[in-house]
This record gives structure tokens, sequence and C-alpha cells, in this order.
């Protein structure tokens, strides 16, 4: 039989080397594949399945939409845009506000980045991100983005954009006694390249608040001490909430555990947004930057922006959250989760971190010594004995999420409780099985 591969050009892979399973479908936290074989999903396909896979919330009101109304534009209405655009001002504290959609993650940073710019007055102003962060793949995310598989391709300054070092407490840039010292040096660090480029400069800073696919969880110090250092100067706040948005982290979005004083300026979602059941992105503006766009024309948005089907699921989508209590427990089963792999990480010498627990996204960081931190392999390369393991799982029906040293698990937020422990037990067993010299260093 043809194998996709003949076909198709697949992304984020040696493209001859491709050879993954067809999957044909899908129920709560499985998937069904072409020989017959479920597997556990235990990184909701790169944090995208919060819902889970084929939930039936989801494919009705899609079905209903393509009944009513497959497509228009968005020089028209359509009655699932505004009734999303409304249920996410409401969820998101953004009263007032208004929603700009795209078509994912990566577009909606674009399209934030552009909004900043443009309602600041400062067309070509300058953008803070920083590294070890990712943004998306197309040009304008890549600069934005502190990714060292795309560093090369793109020149950052060029873009306009400005990386400062990571709030990374496990191995912190500034050396520090604590974490949230971290965090704060973190924000002192943005602070003191606005102040070097001049605010007049700047017109924004983009950061992702919670775990994203670098592994990355920033101290509890940090969100509220970067929103405090950028309102004093006067430049924005970008929150991208794509991976952490929809209760991955506990909450509606991770900002939201900070406060309504801590809220961002504009945010940017996708992936749970509809819970993967179509493409959809978006940027939610506070009122203050609609305020400054509503008389002037902003030239942006793509020909399928604001989808009637996938505004469709999204409204479906924040009902089922709503319904079916999800964000609460996405921070009740994270809370086992991180427990768990805590309980692990003092059984296995070769975790030498396990950082999040806010919801159903945590990371849990190899080290080939745990007393040094010395990594496994060079950021961003996967060991060996790792790829072996995550082919070992997927032999036994689970699928662990992964990136270099980092295994991250973030499971569909209506994953069975039995179901995530028996993942965690086979974690146990095959972390046994691939890194027994650590064991026996230990011992």
């Amino acid at each position: 039989m043809p194998s996709e591969r003949d076909f198709v050009l697949h992304s984020w892979c040696v493209p001859g080397d491709w050879n993954a399973p067809t999957v044909v479908g899908g129920r709560g936290a499985k998937l069904l594949l072409e020989d017959g074989r479920e597997v556990l999903d235990m990184s909701s396909l790169v944090e995208c399945s919060n819902l889970g896979h084929q939930h039936p919330k989801l494919v009705a009101a899609i079905k209903a939409q393509a009944d009513k109304l497959a497509f228009v534009t968005a020089a028209w209405g359509a009655e699932s845009r505004r009734a999303l655009a409304e249920r996410l001002l409401e969820v998101s504290g953004f009263e007032g506000g208004r929603v700009f959609f795209t078509l994912g993650g990566g577009d909606a940073n674009e399209n934030a980045v552009r909004i900043a710019r443009h309602a600041s007055k400062k067309p070509r102003g300058l953008i803070v991100t920083r590294d070890r962060s990712y943004h998306g793949a197309t040009y304008m995310p890549m600069a934005l983005s502190g990714d060292a598989r795309t560093a090369q391709q793109v020149d950052a300054e060029a873009w306009g954009v400005r990386h400062v070092p990571p709030p990374y407490a496990y191995r912190c840039p500034w050396n520090t006694a604590t974490p949230d010292e971290c965090g704060r040096r973190a924000a002192g660090a943005v602070a003191e390249v606005i102040d070097k480029e001049g605010a007049a400069r700047v017109a924004a800073v983009l950061m992702e608040v919670d775990a994203g696919s670098n592994g990355i969880v920033p101290p509890e110090s940090f969100w509220p001490e970067l929103r405090r250092v950028t309102r004093e100067r006067g430049v924005y706040l970008v929150a991208d909430e794509v991976m952490s948005g929809f209760g991955r982290c506990g909450s509606w979005f991770a900002w939201q555990r900070y406060g309504a004083e801590n809220r961002p300026d504009l945010m940017t979602i996708a992936k749970g947004l509809t819970g993967a059941a179509a493409p959809l992105g978006a940027v939610v503006l506070s009122a203050d930057v609609y305020a400054k766009m509503e008389r002037e024309m902003f030239y942006g948005g793509l020909t399928y922006c604001g989808h009637p089907l996938s505004c469709a699921a999204g409204v479906a989508a924040i009902d089922a959250y709503r319904d079916e209590k999800l964000i609460e427990r996405s921070k009740r089963l994270g809370a086992q989760m991180f427990s768990e792999l805590q309980k692990l990480a003092a059984r296995h010498p070769v975790i030498g971190d396990v950082r999040g627990g806010k919801g159903l996204f945590t990371v849990v960081e190899l080290v080939a010594d745990r007393a040094t931190k010395a990594p496994i392999a060079a950021w961003p390369g996967q060991p060996e004995a790792m790829k072996a393991l995550l082919a070992a799982a997927r032999e036994e029906g689970i699928s662990f999420g992964s990136r270099g040293n980092l295994l991250i698990l973030a499971p569909p937020l209506v994953i069975a409780e039995s179901e995530l422990a028996s993942a965690l037990g086979v974690l146990d067993r095959l972390l046994t099985r691939f890194f027994p010299a650590h064991m026996e260093r230990a011992s």
C-alpha cells in the first residue's frame, strides 16, 4: 500500500525519515490507528486537542454550521463569528475590547505585533521577546521566537526584534539563589532593553506566560513584574497563550492566575480555541488598544480568517469547557499529575526537574547528572535513550510529547484518571528500562 510519505512533504521532520502510523479515528483521550490499535494521547497532539478527539459537541456544531453557511469572508458578518468573539471577551476578562481572528497561533502572533505597532503609532517599533521561546514558523514569528532550530533562518534584529534571557529558573542565566529572584531578574532584563532602546522606539513585549514547547515555566514572580515594568514604560504587553490557554494551565488563560491587574494589553490564542476540531487563532485586544484603532484603516487579515465553520467549533468548545467544568478538572488533575511526577523524580535520578503543575501541562527535564544539571544531549538535540523510550511507549499504546531532553505531559482535559495513572505507570517502568545507569549510580 502506498505511504503518505509518497505524496506529502511533512513539516518539522526529515521528510525522507517520516514514517508515522495513520490515524483513522479517535475518542476522548485516545487515537485509533489504521491497524486497529489504540494510542493514549499524552500530548494532546502538541497541546491542541484539549477537549480530546472527536468531541461530539464540536462535531455536531461543525455539521450544523455547514448546513447553514459554510463560508463568508470577514467583509460580511457571520453569526458564529459574533457569538465566539462575545464569549471570548467574556471568559478572558477583556470587556469592551475586540477579537481579531486569524488562521492559527503563528499568524496570531504576527498580527499582534502589527496591531501593537499600529495602535502605538510606532509602525516599525521594536518588539522584545526572549530566548527559548516559540511563536510560530513563518518568517516574522521565527524572528520573534528564541528557538535554536530556526534561529539561522532569519535575522531577528532586521525584523525589529530584541531577545532577552529567559526566566529559566532551573538553569537561571543570572545564577540566582531562588526561582522568584530569577523571575524578577528576567523581567528586569526586559526593562533594561526598553530603557536602552528608549520606550518611544519599543512597540511591545511579547512573552509566553507559562510552559511552551521550549519547556520554560517562569517563576510566579515573573509575570506581575513584567506587567509592572511594561506599564511603567508605556509599552504594550502581549501574552502568547497559544499553548497555555483554555484550561491547559488550570485557568481559562495562564495570566489570569495573577489577577485582573496583571492583564496584558493583547493576547494571542489558538490550539484549544476550537479543541483542534478546526483551524483558528485570534488576537484579543483590550478596550484601550481597540480605541486607538477604531477610526483608522488596519490593512490586515487573510481570506479564511474567522471562517464560520471554525468559529462554530470555537463556540461549541467554550460551551464544552464550561458545561463539563474542564477548567477546574484540569487544575485538579494537573496537581495530581505533578505530584506523581515528583514521586517519579524521587525514584529516578535521571529526572533533574519537574515544573508546571498548575493544570495538565507539566515539563520533565532529564539530565545526565542531577548534581551538576548536565544535560543528556546539547539543546535542542534529543538523546538516543529518549528516542527509544518514546518508541517503546508508543508500542505499549502511549504517546508522550517531547523536545530535546524534555518530556512534555499535556493530555486532553477529558482524560480519565485511570488512563492518566496507566500512562504514568508506563513512564515509570520505561525510565528504569532506558536509563538504568542512573539507577545504578543512585543505589
